[in-house]
Protein backbone atom coordinates (compact mmCIF):
# COMPACT_ATOMS: atom_id res chain seq x y z
CA UNK A 1 0.00 0.00 0.00
CA UNK A 2 1.58 3.47 -0.96
CA UNK A 3 1.48 6.15 1.66
CA UNK A 4 -0.73 9.00 0.70
CA UNK A 5 2.86 10.86 1.49
CA UNK A 6 4.37 9.04 -1.49
CA UNK A 7 1.50 10.03 -3.68
CA UNK A 8 2.35 13.60 -3.02
CA UNK A 9 5.91 13.63 -3.04
CA UNK A 10 7.39 10.38 -5.04
CA UNK A 11 8.38 11.17 -8.50
CA UNK A 12 9.79 8.19 -10.02
CA UNK A 13 11.98 8.68 -13.21
CA UNK A 14 13.16 6.60 -16.35
CA UNK A 15 15.74 4.47 -15.63
CA UNK A 16 15.35 2.61 -18.56
CA UNK A 17 17.58 4.33 -20.68
CA UNK A 18 21.04 4.82 -18.47
CA UNK A 19 23.37 3.74 -17.88
CA UNK A 20 23.44 1.25 -20.85
CA UNK A 21 24.30 -2.30 -19.98
CA UNK A 22 27.01 -4.59 -21.72
CA UNK A 23 26.71 -8.60 -22.93
CA UNK A 24 27.77 -9.55 -19.26
CA UNK A 25 24.89 -7.17 -17.49
CA UNK A 26 26.82 -4.62 -15.89
CA UNK A 27 26.53 -1.03 -16.37
CA UNK A 28 28.31 0.57 -19.36
CA UNK A 29 30.26 3.18 -17.25
CA UNK A 30 32.52 5.55 -19.38
CA UNK A 31 33.69 8.98 -17.44
CA UNK A 32 35.05 10.87 -20.33
CA UNK A 33 31.42 10.56 -21.99
CA UNK A 34 30.39 13.56 -19.87
CA UNK A 35 27.34 11.53 -18.27
CA UNK A 36 28.84 10.54 -15.21
CA UNK A 37 30.83 11.80 -12.25
CA UNK A 38 32.79 9.47 -9.46
CA UNK A 39 32.44 11.19 -5.68
CA UNK A 40 33.75 9.20 -2.42
CA UNK A 41 31.69 8.98 0.62
CA UNK A 42 33.49 8.89 3.81
CA UNK A 43 35.88 7.65 5.42
CA UNK A 44 35.42 10.93 7.29
CA UNK A 45 32.16 11.60 7.09
CA UNK A 46 28.64 12.87 9.23
CA UNK A 47 26.89 9.85 6.96
CA UNK A 48 28.95 7.26 7.54
CA UNK A 49 28.76 4.84 9.85
CA UNK A 50 32.31 4.31 10.74
CA UNK A 51 35.73 4.20 9.27
CA UNK A 52 34.85 2.88 5.67
CA UNK A 53 33.97 4.81 2.38
CA UNK A 54 31.62 4.47 -0.65
CA UNK A 55 32.72 5.55 -4.16
CA UNK A 56 29.73 6.42 -5.63
CA UNK A 57 29.61 6.85 -9.72
CA UNK A 58 26.39 9.13 -10.38
CA UNK A 59 24.39 10.34 -12.78
CA UNK A 60 22.87 13.46 -12.22
CA UNK A 61 22.11 13.09 -8.61
CA UNK A 62 21.28 8.94 -8.70
CA UNK A 63 23.98 6.47 -8.19
CA UNK A 64 24.81 4.12 -10.80
CA UNK A 65 27.37 1.97 -9.33
CA UNK A 66 28.24 1.73 -5.55
CA UNK A 67 31.70 0.27 -3.94
CA UNK A 68 32.38 -0.02 -0.18
CA UNK A 69 35.80 0.26 0.32
CA UNK A 70 37.31 -0.52 4.07
CA UNK A 71 41.06 -0.47 5.30
CA UNK A 72 41.38 2.36 7.16
CA UNK A 73 41.48 0.93 10.51
CA UNK A 74 43.96 -1.93 10.06
CA UNK A 75 43.57 -3.31 13.38
CA UNK A 76 43.76 -7.49 12.69
CA UNK A 77 41.87 -8.62 15.38
CA UNK A 78 41.47 -12.31 14.35
CA UNK A 79 45.30 -12.42 14.12
CA UNK A 80 46.20 -10.53 17.29
CA UNK A 81 44.03 -13.41 18.97
CA UNK A 82 46.45 -15.83 17.72
CA UNK A 83 48.93 -14.19 19.87
CA UNK A 84 47.31 -13.57 23.10
CA UNK A 85 46.39 -15.92 25.82
CA UNK A 86 42.61 -16.52 26.22
CA UNK A 87 42.14 -14.12 28.90
CA UNK A 88 44.16 -11.10 27.34
CA UNK A 89 41.20 -11.65 24.55
CA UNK A 90 38.91 -9.96 25.64
CA UNK A 91 40.52 -6.52 25.90
CA UNK A 92 40.67 -6.73 22.58
CA UNK A 93 37.47 -8.82 21.25
CA UNK A 94 35.72 -5.85 22.72
CA UNK A 95 37.07 -3.39 20.20
CA UNK A 96 35.68 -5.54 17.20
CA UNK A 97 32.31 -3.70 17.80
CA UNK A 98 32.22 -0.32 19.89
CA UNK A 99 28.69 0.18 20.46
CA UNK A 100 27.96 -3.45 21.69
CA UNK A 101 31.18 -4.60 22.88
CA UNK A 102 29.15 -7.06 25.22
CA UNK A 103 28.01 -9.18 22.69
CA UNK A 104 31.96 -10.12 21.70
CA UNK A 105 32.50 -11.12 25.49
CA UNK A 106 29.64 -13.08 25.58
CA UNK A 107 30.47 -15.36 22.93
CA UNK A 108 34.26 -15.49 23.83
CA UNK A 109 33.64 -16.71 26.96
CA UNK A 110 30.87 -18.83 25.57
CA UNK A 111 33.69 -20.39 23.14
CA UNK A 112 36.12 -20.89 25.88
CA UNK A 113 33.35 -22.72 28.15
CA UNK A 114 32.32 -24.94 25.30
CA UNK A 115 35.83 -25.22 24.59
CA UNK A 116 36.96 -26.08 28.14
CA UNK A 117 33.53 -27.97 29.76
CA UNK A 118 32.69 -25.48 31.99
CA UNK A 119 28.98 -24.90 33.67
CA UNK A 120 28.37 -21.16 34.08
CA UNK A 121 26.08 -21.04 37.09
CA UNK A 122 22.41 -19.63 37.11
CA UNK A 123 22.78 -16.18 38.74
CA UNK A 124 26.15 -15.30 36.21
CA UNK A 125 23.65 -16.40 33.41
CA UNK A 126 20.75 -13.59 34.55
CA UNK A 127 23.62 -11.33 35.52
CA UNK A 128 24.91 -12.01 31.34
CA UNK A 129 21.55 -11.78 30.19
CA UNK A 130 20.94 -8.23 31.89
CA UNK A 131 24.18 -6.90 30.59
CA UNK A 132 23.45 -8.37 27.20
CA UNK A 133 19.85 -6.63 26.69
CA UNK A 134 21.19 -3.48 28.32
CA UNK A 135 23.77 -3.04 25.97
CA UNK A 136 20.31 -4.06 22.96
CA UNK A 137 19.08 -0.46 24.50
CA UNK A 138 21.58 1.48 24.63
CA UNK A 139 22.68 0.79 20.90
CA UNK A 140 18.77 1.16 20.19
CA UNK A 141 18.24 4.39 22.13
CA UNK A 142 21.12 5.92 19.61
CA UNK A 143 19.96 4.55 16.27
CA UNK A 144 16.55 4.44 16.39
CA UNK A 145 16.00 8.32 16.55
CA UNK A 146 19.67 8.68 15.00
CA UNK A 147 17.88 7.85 11.00
CA UNK A 148 16.11 11.23 11.54
CA UNK A 149 19.24 12.53 12.03
CA UNK A 150 20.79 11.61 8.49
CA UNK A 151 17.93 13.57 7.06
CA UNK A 152 18.94 16.62 9.16
CA UNK A 153 16.07 15.98 12.20
CA UNK A 154 19.15 16.31 14.89
CA UNK A 155 16.32 16.71 17.97
CA UNK A 156 15.62 13.07 18.60
CA UNK A 157 19.47 11.36 18.28
CA UNK A 158 20.14 14.32 20.72
CA UNK A 159 17.44 13.29 22.99
CA UNK A 160 18.15 9.94 22.59
CA UNK A 161 22.01 10.07 23.60
CA UNK A 162 20.57 11.69 27.14
CA UNK A 163 18.27 8.75 27.41
CA UNK A 164 21.80 6.48 26.15
CA UNK A 165 23.75 8.05 29.37
CA UNK A 166 21.06 6.57 31.93
CA UNK A 167 21.92 3.06 30.70
CA UNK A 168 26.06 3.86 30.56
CA UNK A 169 25.09 4.90 34.12
CA UNK A 170 23.89 1.87 35.43
CA UNK A 171 26.73 0.10 33.53
CA UNK A 172 29.40 2.17 35.09
CA UNK A 173 27.32 0.87 38.40
CA UNK A 174 27.42 -2.68 37.48
CA UNK A 175 30.87 -3.26 35.48
CA UNK A 176 32.96 -0.25 36.52
CA UNK A 177 32.93 0.84 32.73
CA UNK A 178 30.22 2.84 30.59
CA UNK A 179 31.63 1.57 27.03
CA UNK A 180 34.48 -1.56 27.72
CA UNK A 181 33.10 -3.55 30.38
CA UNK A 182 34.80 -6.84 30.18
CA UNK A 183 32.44 -7.70 32.47
CA UNK A 184 31.58 -11.72 31.32
CA UNK A 185 34.56 -13.55 31.24
CA UNK A 186 35.23 -17.66 30.92
CA UNK A 187 32.96 -18.98 34.17
CA UNK A 188 30.53 -16.06 34.68
CA UNK A 189 30.89 -12.45 35.72
CA UNK A 190 32.51 -10.16 37.23
CA UNK A 191 30.46 -8.99 40.03
CA UNK A 192 26.81 -9.20 41.88
CA UNK A 193 24.44 -6.02 41.17
CA UNK A 194 25.38 -3.32 43.70
CA UNK A 195 22.56 -2.23 46.31
CA UNK A 196 19.43 -0.37 44.77
CA UNK A 197 20.71 -1.32 41.22
CA UNK A 198 17.08 -2.64 40.14
CA UNK A 199 15.25 0.25 41.83
CA UNK A 200 17.52 2.56 39.82
CA UNK A 201 17.57 0.87 36.41
CA UNK A 202 13.84 0.72 36.86
CA UNK A 203 13.17 4.42 36.89
CA UNK A 204 15.48 4.65 33.74
CA UNK A 205 13.00 2.46 32.23
CA UNK A 206 10.05 4.42 33.37
CA UNK A 207 11.71 7.68 31.35
CA UNK A 208 12.12 5.77 28.36
CA UNK A 209 9.08 4.47 28.00
CA UNK A 210 8.11 8.06 27.83
CA UNK A 211 11.10 8.41 25.15
CA UNK A 212 9.38 6.35 23.28
CA UNK A 213 6.23 7.97 22.77
CA UNK A 214 7.98 11.08 22.31
CA UNK A 215 10.11 9.93 19.09
CA UNK A 216 7.06 8.62 17.80
CA UNK A 217 5.42 12.27 17.37
CA UNK A 218 8.90 14.03 16.70
CA UNK A 219 9.70 11.20 13.78
CA UNK A 220 7.17 8.20 12.96
CA UNK A 221 4.45 9.99 12.55
CA UNK A 222 6.86 12.55 10.98
CA UNK A 223 5.42 13.44 7.27
CA UNK A 224 8.79 14.39 5.82
CA UNK A 225 10.13 11.30 7.12
CA UNK A 226 8.32 9.16 6.14
CA UNK A 227 8.45 10.66 2.83
CA UNK A 228 12.00 10.43 3.24
CA UNK A 229 11.83 6.59 4.04
CA UNK A 230 8.82 4.75 2.85
CA UNK A 231 9.45 2.93 0.07
CA UNK A 232 13.39 3.76 -0.07
CA UNK A 233 16.03 1.20 -0.23
CA UNK A 234 13.94 -1.92 -0.12
CA UNK A 235 15.47 -5.24 0.05
CA UNK A 236 13.81 -7.58 -1.92
CA UNK A 237 12.60 -11.28 -0.05
CA UNK A 238 15.06 -13.16 -1.97
CA UNK A 239 18.21 -11.35 -1.00
CA UNK A 240 17.64 -12.46 2.54
CA UNK A 241 19.23 -15.83 2.52
CA UNK A 242 21.18 -15.25 -0.76
CA UNK A 243 23.13 -12.46 1.41
CA UNK A 244 22.62 -14.13 4.73
CA UNK A 245 20.91 -11.20 5.79
CA UNK A 246 19.86 -11.26 9.46
CA UNK A 247 18.41 -9.25 12.61
CA UNK A 248 16.18 -6.39 12.34
CA UNK A 249 16.96 -6.13 8.07
CA UNK A 250 15.53 -9.66 7.82
CA UNK A 251 12.41 -9.73 9.70
CA UNK A 252 11.65 -5.94 8.20
CA UNK A 253 11.57 -8.12 4.90
CA UNK A 254 9.07 -10.40 7.05
CA UNK A 255 11.21 -13.14 7.84
CA UNK A 256 11.70 -14.26 11.64
CA UNK A 257 15.09 -14.18 12.32
CA UNK A 258 15.71 -13.86 16.20
CA UNK A 259 18.94 -16.51 17.48
CA UNK A 260 17.24 -15.58 20.91
CA UNK A 261 14.30 -17.44 19.72
CA UNK A 262 15.56 -19.53 17.18
CA UNK A 263 18.61 -21.21 19.09
CA UNK A 264 17.46 -19.99 22.66
CA UNK A 265 20.80 -19.24 24.84
CA UNK A 266 21.20 -18.50 28.33
CA UNK A 267 17.24 -17.75 29.81
CA UNK A 268 15.89 -16.55 26.89
CA UNK A 269 13.44 -19.85 26.87
CA UNK A 270 12.15 -18.56 30.46
CA UNK A 271 11.10 -15.02 28.39
CA UNK A 272 8.07 -14.09 26.87
CA UNK A 273 8.83 -11.57 23.94
CA UNK A 274 7.73 -12.34 19.95
CA UNK A 275 9.25 -11.80 16.95
CA UNK A 276 8.93 -7.88 15.79
CA UNK A 277 7.78 -8.36 11.87
CA UNK A 278 7.47 -5.73 8.96
CA UNK A 279 6.63 -6.40 4.94
CA UNK A 280 7.56 -3.63 3.35
CA UNK A 281 11.09 -3.99 3.90
CA UNK A 282 12.56 -0.19 3.06
CA UNK A 283 14.25 2.03 4.94
CA UNK A 284 10.78 2.69 6.91
CA UNK A 285 10.41 -0.66 8.18
CA UNK A 286 13.43 -1.26 9.25
CA UNK A 287 13.42 1.39 11.54
CA UNK A 288 9.62 0.82 12.34
CA UNK A 289 11.25 -2.78 13.56
CA UNK A 290 13.93 -1.14 15.98
CA UNK A 291 11.64 0.78 17.55
CA UNK A 292 9.74 -2.30 18.38
CA UNK A 293 12.76 -3.97 19.66
CA UNK A 294 13.43 -1.43 21.33
CA UNK A 295 9.77 -1.20 23.65
CA UNK A 296 10.66 -5.36 23.57
CA UNK A 297 14.17 -4.59 25.31
CA UNK A 298 12.76 -2.69 27.63
CA UNK A 299 10.07 -5.41 28.37
CA UNK A 300 13.06 -7.58 28.61
CA UNK A 301 14.95 -5.86 31.28
CA UNK A 302 11.78 -5.90 33.69
CA UNK A 303 11.57 -9.38 32.87
CA UNK A 304 15.19 -10.22 33.62
CA UNK A 305 14.81 -8.12 36.77
CA UNK A 306 11.96 -10.10 38.28
CA UNK A 307 13.46 -13.41 37.67
CA UNK A 308 16.64 -12.88 38.40
CA UNK A 309 18.16 -14.51 41.72
CA UNK A 310 19.05 -12.10 44.61
CA UNK A 311 21.86 -13.88 45.27
CA UNK A 312 24.10 -16.65 44.25
CA UNK A 313 27.63 -18.03 42.80
CA UNK A 314 28.33 -15.76 39.67
CA UNK A 315 31.64 -17.56 38.63
CA UNK A 316 32.48 -21.13 38.30
CA UNK A 317 35.91 -22.11 39.09
CA UNK A 318 38.50 -21.92 36.83
CA UNK A 319 42.29 -22.73 36.38
CA UNK A 320 45.13 -19.96 36.48
CA UNK A 321 44.14 -18.05 33.40
CA UNK A 322 47.59 -17.38 32.67
CA UNK A 323 48.53 -20.71 32.10
CA UNK A 324 45.08 -22.14 31.14
CA UNK A 325 45.23 -24.80 28.34
CA UNK A 326 42.32 -25.21 26.33
CA UNK A 327 41.49 -28.62 25.61
CA UNK A 328 41.86 -29.36 21.36
CA UNK A 329 38.45 -29.07 19.88
CA UNK A 330 36.70 -26.40 17.55
CA UNK A 331 32.72 -24.90 18.40
CA UNK A 332 30.50 -22.17 17.03
CA UNK A 333 28.56 -19.79 19.15
CA UNK A 334 26.01 -17.20 18.68
CA UNK A 335 24.14 -14.68 20.05
CA UNK A 336 21.41 -12.11 18.67
CA UNK A 337 23.33 -8.35 18.35
CA UNK A 338 21.63 -5.62 17.70
CA UNK A 339 21.90 -5.78 14.13
CA UNK A 340 21.31 -9.53 14.07
CA UNK A 341 23.22 -12.75 14.05
CA UNK A 342 26.34 -12.66 16.06
CA UNK A 343 28.73 -15.24 15.95
CA UNK A 344 32.30 -17.09 16.68
CA UNK A 345 34.05 -19.79 15.28
CA UNK A 346 36.77 -20.91 17.66
CA UNK A 347 39.40 -23.69 17.74
CA UNK A 348 41.64 -24.75 20.22
CA UNK A 349 44.61 -26.65 19.21
CA UNK A 350 45.36 -27.57 23.24
CA UNK A 351 48.04 -24.44 23.62
CA UNK A 352 47.33 -21.43 26.27
CA UNK A 353 46.74 -19.21 22.46
CA UNK A 354 43.80 -19.93 20.49
CA UNK A 355 44.42 -21.54 16.46
CA UNK A 356 41.63 -19.46 15.26
CA UNK A 357 38.75 -16.89 16.26
CA UNK A 358 36.49 -15.81 13.38
CA UNK A 359 33.94 -13.11 13.72
CA UNK A 360 30.73 -13.94 11.83
CA UNK A 361 28.76 -10.22 12.15
CA UNK A 362 25.90 -8.99 10.38
CA UNK A 363 28.30 -6.04 8.77
CA UNK A 364 29.85 -7.71 6.33
CA UNK A 365 27.40 -8.63 4.51
CA UNK A 366 24.93 -5.88 5.16
CA UNK A 367 27.75 -3.18 4.14
CA UNK A 368 29.31 -4.75 1.32
CA UNK A 369 27.24 -7.33 -0.90
CA UNK A 370 23.73 -5.45 0.20
CA UNK A 371 24.64 -2.18 0.06
CA UNK A 372 26.22 -1.89 -2.72
CA UNK A 373 23.71 -3.07 -4.73
CA UNK A 374 20.63 -1.20 -2.74
CA UNK A 375 22.26 2.25 -3.54
CA UNK A 376 22.01 1.63 -7.63
CA UNK A 377 19.36 4.30 -8.44
CA UNK A 378 19.28 5.12 -5.13
CA UNK A 379 19.28 9.35 -5.02
CA UNK A 380 22.30 10.72 -3.23
CA UNK A 381 20.39 12.31 -0.66
CA UNK A 382 19.55 9.00 0.50
CA UNK A 383 22.85 7.26 0.93
CA UNK A 384 23.19 7.97 4.11
CA UNK A 385 19.67 7.14 5.06
CA UNK A 386 19.99 3.61 3.65
CA UNK A 387 23.12 2.76 5.14
CA UNK A 388 22.70 3.58 8.82
CA UNK A 389 19.24 1.21 8.19
CA UNK A 390 21.36 -1.37 7.62
CA UNK A 391 23.64 -0.90 10.88
CA UNK A 392 26.66 -1.74 10.09
CA UNK A 393 29.73 -1.52 12.16
CA UNK A 394 33.18 -1.11 9.98
CA UNK A 395 35.47 -2.81 13.14
CA UNK A 396 32.99 -6.04 12.12
CA UNK A 397 34.40 -5.81 8.46
CA UNK A 398 37.83 -4.98 8.91
CA UNK A 399 39.17 -7.57 11.82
Amino acid sequence: MIDPVQKIFRFQPDRSLYPETGADGKPVIRLDSGKFIKVWQGPNHPGVTGNMSLELTISGDEVVESKTHVGYLHRGFEKLFERRRYIQCFPTCIRMCVPEPDTNEYNLARGTEELAGIEVPETANWLRMLALEMARLQVLLRMVPGQAATMGLGLGAQWGMYFRELILDRFEELTGGRIYHMYILPGGVRGMMPDGFRERLGENLKKIDGFIKDIDKLIFHNAVFRKRTIGIGHIPADWVDHYGITGPVARAAGFKRDVRKDYPYLYYHQINFDYNIEHDSDVFARFLVRRKDLETTVDILRQIMAKMPEKGIIRAETPNVLHWRIPKGETYVRCESSRGEYGFYMVSDGSMYPRRINLRGPSYTHAVSVLERLLVNANISDISSIMVSLATCPPEIER
